[in-house]
């Protein structure tokens, strides 16, 4: 292993970020969880 490629992996180990990207069920999750939230909040009338 280099001392470039060993940086690399000590980098991408330390960001704990995901390999690829969100993939679309993890998108449409999120924006169904945020129009929920919308409905929830408008029928309480918190808005």
């Amino acid at each position: 292993m280099t001392a470039t490629s060993a940086t690399a992996v000590r980098t991408k180990a330390r960001t704990g970020g995901p390999d690829d990207g969100p993939n679309v069920l993890e998108h449409l999750a999120g924006w169904t969880l945020v129009v929920v939230l919308a409905m929830l909040v408008s029928q309480i009338g918190l808005l």
